[in-house]
């Protein structure tokens, strides 16, 4: 059974571990978005901290992972949308590899919207690199539209592609 849960400093080794399974395999198929020192043990406490961290559970264990949160980069106005309105953004959404193709994504995102909704907010945001084919799949099936292309100044030399939902 698949459940989602916000993270607590518990969980932090078994994120990190996934983490671990995850970066490999997204650097092998050229998605350079993230490396051995990001995302890293700093920034998902922070997450924690600031009660942005959600994880999902399969059997028991963490199976996913995604910071649902009210930070817009800076560069997400090189982007087709209004950054003047508040929106819930998914970031660091990641899926142990033994657990692809279960539905974990797909629930992480429907708890971005159900967040969204107790908020009070209208637009639901992502981004994700360029080299990224599954989460580009995923995204417009879910209802997002594409809302172009945007380089981050924290990622250097990567492309990322921006994709926005409105609810109501």
């Amino acid at each position: 059974m698949l459940t989602i849960r916000r993270a607590t400093a518990a969980d932090v080794s078994a994120i990190l571990d996934l983490v671990r399974r995850v970066v490999p395999l997204m650097n092998a198929s050229g998605n350079m978005q993230w490396s051995a020192d990001y995302p890293n043990e700093a920034v998902f406490e922070a997450d924690i901290t600031r009660n942005h961290l959600w994880v999902a559970e399969l059997a028991g264990q963490v199976a996913g992972v995604a910071a649902l949160t009210m930070d817009q980069d800076e560069e997400y106005a090189q982007a087709d949308w209004d950054v003047t309105e508040p929106a819930l953004v998914t970031h660091r959404l990641a899926v142990d590899p033994v657990a692809q193709g279960k539905g974990v994504a797909l629930a992480l995102m429907e708890q971005a919207e159900k967040q969204a909704v107790a908020q009070g907010l209208q637009v639901l945001r992502v981004d994700t690199n360029s080299e990224n084919v599954a989460t580009q799949r995923l995204f417009p099936k879910l209802g997002y539209r594409f809302a172009g292309e945007i380089t981050l100044g924290f990622r250097p030399g990567l492309r990322f592609f921006c994709y926005e939902k409105r609810l109501g």
